[in-house]
């Protein structure tokens, strides 16, 4: 398998860990904020790497990046996060060169998510991106790839149903509140955190259950008002939550914090409790289930809720593996011509200077020389001999790295690129 990378001294890898290997507790330790991705692409400037893109979402963190090795990327992550390397190495996966490239294909386009056809994911990459370009951080490899990756995702979005019907965590929670909550339409729910999550979760309870019951609480006030005006619910203050909890029957927890912000010493309860925990780090403290009447239920269990929809998406996947396909493929041809494109340019500036060469000798030697006529054969000679290397690192059965040294070597021709 090819490199198709841009280096000759570095590889391009994926690195990272997921919810198919890795618990909410092990991601929730690798997990980046905003500030820990910046201070990884900082890191990375001061190591020397060219270019490079980090997500960190609820269910998985990854970086793509060139790199000499791949543990200079672990290295990254684990120095900016709470993880260890001999945590990383227990759940992850290192991925390098074309099976990266298709792994991230296969991310971004929702076939990895852990909810089948959730496209949430490629708004991260996008995201991640825009920061690397404003730190420099993205060489043509990358931009050409995050750029296929995008377009890929729009036809997946545009061409199957793969991402039909309604299917997420926070549709999730709500079918699991209404399918466990008897008389729903008269308890109280509590939504604490208005992240993403929150905020669809929120969205989605007000189509089903009466405004009056769903109070919201976040840290900045502010942001949970905005969402209060155009949802139709009630905003308590952040010091009023151990008082609203005791009210709630049910509690969503959507916060960000690195550290749970419940635990059982804020719960004074006088009815049964039901807590969902919709946050990567836990933000639930997991001694509330000592607490008589508390059921406590986190993302990871309400994502394995399957139903009809999601046995309907599964259908679209092979039209979707075809547009991955079609569309990496066109990345893949790109990256080799690429790869091999200063060779050929240089085979033709040997040629041609072998050519001006013979021509002087002949100029000299012959007195009625057709100067006009050994031009335009000569050049027609190198194009066929040019195009006939082409081709031959074009095939797809060819070993582009060891015949691009066997034409440096035999041509005594050095590349830029070197």
């Amino acid at each position: 398998m090819e490199n198709g990378n841009i280096s000759k001294h570095s590889t391009f890898y994926v690195v990272g860990l997921s919810y198919k290997k890795a618990d909410a507790d092990i991601r929730g330790k690798f997990s980046l904020d905003d500030v820990g991705k910046k201070n990884v692409l900082k890191q990375a400037q001061q190591e020397g790497i060219e270019s490079l893109l980090v997500t960190s979402t609820c269910n998985r963190t990854e970086i793509y990046g060139f790199a000499q090795h791949p543990f200079q990327l672990i290295k990254l992550l684990c120095d900016n996060s709470q993880g260890t390397v001999e945590d990383f190495q227990k759940v992850a996966y290192i991925y390098k060169n074309q099976e990266a490239v298709r792994y991230m294909f296969r991310v971004g386009t929702g076939l990895d998510s852990q909810i089948l056809g959730d496209f949430e994911i490629i708004s991260q990459i996008k995201s991640a991106f825009t920061q690397s370009k404003s730190m420099n951080l993205v060489n043509a490899y990358v931009e050409r790839l995050v750029n296929a990756v995008i377009q890929t995702s729009k036809r997946i979005k545009n061409e199957t149903e793969i991402s039909s019907g309604a299917t997420s965590v926070s549709f999730a929670s709500v079918r699991y509140i209404f399918s466990n909550v008897d008389d729903i339409a008269n308890k109280n729910i509590l939504l604490f955190g208005t992240g993403k999550i929150g905020r669809n979760t929120c969205e989605n309870l007000v189509k089903h259950t009466k405004h009056e019951q769903i109070t919201l609480i976040n840290r900045t006030k502010d942001t949970a008002e905005r969402l209060a005006r155009k949802l139709d619910v009630i905003v308590k203050d952040y010091s009023d939550l151990q008082l609203e909890i005791q009210k709630a029957d049910v509690l969503v927890v959507a916060t960000g914090a690195h550290n749970p912000t419940v635990d059982k010493a804020i719960l004074n309860l006088k009815k049964p409790l039901l807590i969902l925990d919709l946050s990567i780090p836990k933000n639930v403290n997991e001694n509330v289930t000592t607490v008589d009447g508390v059921t406590l239920v986190h993302m990871d269990h309400l994502s394995q809720i399957t139903d009809e929809t999601l046995e309907n998406r599964k259908k679209y996947i092979p039209a979707a593996e075809v547009i991955i396909e079609e569309i990496m493929d066109d990345f893949l041809a790109w990256t080799k011509q690429r790869k091999f494109a200063p060779t050929i340019h240089a085979l033709k500036e040997k040629l041609n200077s072998i050519k001006e060469s013979e021509l002087s000798v002949q100029r000299k030697k012959l007195s009625n020389f057709d100067e006009a006529q050994a031009e335009l054969i000569s050049a027609r000679i190198i194009q066929k001999i040019t195009n006939h290397f082409a081709s031959h690192l074009k095939d797809d059965t060819t070993m582009v790295d060891e015949s691009i040294e066997w034409i440096e070597k035999i041509f005594q021709i050095e590349t830029s690129s070197k």
